[in-house]
């Protein structure tokens, strides 16, 4: 008989992609005992090692907070871009994290539920060939297939809706199960001299232009071959196994003919990694108490109970995918961001059960654009920072915990310096009576409670090496944290992987926008110092009476004269 591990945590959340990872870590650091339980052997998903999809988000407005957090550090550490490193930053962030178990290569197979509600969840992890039953308060499906919605009874749904349902323009005339499909990317690498393929005799052969659909076959450092896609009129789930066998065929046998037959310029580029595990877009969405719909994605809709927003276009894949002749994927840009309400990120009618990625409570449409892997990590730290105030305030539903909590959870999103189109940060009351006042430039801005440039207004502090700003304190005051936002420069190239090797490799630094060293002094003396900054968002522990907090810039990236700091406060 093979072991059996028992876990009484406050938080369980399913799936460790970037969604998983996010809700974890936010409920983790808000002091909520948490595990997370995930059935490959790396952290990320779609954006692992595994599967290499970019994180994609929405255009011109980076996501901040924990998913600004990781793409930071990966700049910083993975200079010249390895998956590797990528894996061990994401690994890190949740193995060493404070109140969070992890427990890899687990799958969930069982739930037990009781009235409505999940009792505990079983999983088996293949590498130690024991079970893992986890007890907990609140659990959270981040598995992308939504595991949970079969084990326990949960409400969803599955292809795409009519379009009288939600009155969606771009829906079908008649509803079916229908869906985006799952990719195998291949990548390639340029090496000094000839490099010659031979095929395997499975592959297609493709032997020439017009044997392939039309597509863009390219090959630059940013051409992923995204469109090497099946499966969408076929099941996503049940037919996994079968869907890959096909994806390679292709995959092997595009290679084959970029190579092979024709003048593609490849002459020195050699196959380098093929993914044996599809990328998937779409399976089981959760039904909430809200359904998130077109109408809302092309309005830019601000809901009242906004815990996250999005604004990746509307890119509906066709079903097809690469047996399907015409263009592969509708591609319709937003005006601007849209919001998403807590009301779509927990299911109906499990009454401990939240959900966060690309099966939250959407229509077919909706998900299309919503489902990409940076929106779907701000859906995760919302899950996660929701939990942490149920859990606190002994919330018994998920349902409780949005109609009481909700403006708290929006203020503790910001607080961690999460974006919420529409909504300001408040001050404290501490800071907001302190006085303010900098050694050049207005730091009004410091304390706006807008940690961004938005419309064209920096809402920014302007500083230069050497500048400083500084609070004075009524006397007595104690301050239990400060905290900062640089510029991580939020209009820059998203995409946080190069997709092929070029000779002359890339070369990741953090961006040129940020500021590299400053310290805090209190009181005159110093207390906080930092030479090699690469982070967006600083949090410095302070717990003590202060009378001033001084805020110094040291040193800005060489060639750069100034910089803009967003915030500078504390609580």
């Amino acid at each position: 008989m093979l072991e059996l591990i028992k876990h009484k945590v406050e938080f369980c959340v399913v799936g460790g992609g970037l969604a998983g990872m996010c809700a974890a870590i936010a409920a983790a650091r808000r002091g909520v005992k948490t595990l997370l339980m995930h059935e490959r052997p790396v952290l990320g998903g779609n954006a692992s090692s595994e599967v290499r999809m970019w994180v994609c988000g929405t255009p011109g407005e980076i996501e901040t907070g924990i998913i600004e957090e990781l793409r930071l550090e990966n700049l910083y550490r993975n200079t010249t871009p390895c998956y590797s490193v990528w894996d061990s930053i994401l690994y890190e962030k949740v193995r060493f994290q404070e109140n969070l178990t992890l427990l890899l290569n687990c799958s969930c197979q069982d739930a037990v539920c009781e009235e409505g509600k999940i009792k505990n969840i079983k999983g088996y992890q293949q590498t130690t060939q024991t079970f893992h039953e986890v007890e907990a308060d609140f659990f959270a499906d981040c598995s992308g297939d939504s595991i949970l919605a079969p084990l326990t009874g949960a409400e969803y749904r599955w292809g795409r809706e009519a379009k009288s349902e939600f009155n969606e323009t771009l829906a079908q005339d008649s509803a079916d199960r229908r869906t985006m499909g799952l990719s195998c990317i291949l990548q390639a690498r340029e090496t000094d001299s000839p490099r010659k393929f031979i095929p395997p005799e499975w592959a297609y052969t493709y032997p020439d232009d017009d044997s392939l659909p039309p597509r863009d076959y390219k090959m630059d450092r940013f051409q992923n071959y995204w469109y090497l896609e099946l499966g969408g009129d076929r099941d996503t789930i049940r037919d996994t196994e079968e869907i890959r066998d096909e994806l390679l065929k292709i995959a092997f046998g595009l290679w084959d003919y970029l190579k092979n037959h024709g003048d593609h310029g490849l002459e020195n580029w050699c196959l380098d990694w093929v993914g044996f595990l599809p990328g998937k877009r779409e399976s089981r969405r959760y039904v909430g108490d809200y359904i998130l719909n077109e109408e809302d994605i092309l309005n830019g809709r601000i809901f009242d109970d906004a815990v996250a927003y999005g604004g990746w276009p509307v890119d509906d894949h066709h079903p097809g995918g690469f047996n399907y002749r015409g263009e592969p994927n509708l591609c319709i840009r937003l005006r601007k961001p849209y919001t998403v309400p807590l009301r779509s990120l927990y299911s109906a009618n499990i009454s401990n059960l939240f959900c966060a990625g690309r099966n939250i409570s959407t229509t077919h449409v909706a998900l299309s654009s919503s489902r990409v892997m940076a929106t779907c990590a701000l859906l995760g730290q919302a899950v996660g920072t929701a939990v942490h105030f149920a859990v606190a305030n002994g919330c018994s539903s998920n349902r409780e915990t949005a109609q009481k909590y909700t403006r708290a959870i929006q203020q503790a999103l910001l607080e961690d310096d999460c974006y919420l189109p529409g909504f300001r940060r408040e001050i404290s009351p501490c800071c907001a009576n302190a006085e303010l006042r900098a050694s050049a430039n207005d730091p009004a801005p410091l304390r706006s409670g807008i940690d961004r440039e938005i419309d064209g207004e920096a809402n920014a502090w302007i500083c230069a090496e050497g500048s400083s700003a500084e609070y004075i304190l009524p006397a007595g005051e104690k301050v239990r944290e400060i905290r900062l936002v640089f510029d991580s420069d939020l209009k820059r190239d998203h995409l946080n992987m190069v997709s092929n090797y070029t000779l002359v490799p890339a070369v990741y630094t953090p961006p040129e926008t940020l500021v590299q060293g400053f310290s805090v002094e209190i009181d005159g003396a110093e207390f906080f110092r930092c030479e090699n900054n690469h982070q967006r968002f600083v949090v410095i522990p302070v717990d003590k009476e202060c009378r001033l907090i001084k805020l110094v810039i040291n040193k800005l990236t060489p060639g750069r004269d100034t910089a803009r700091v967003f915030r500078f406060d504390f609580c």
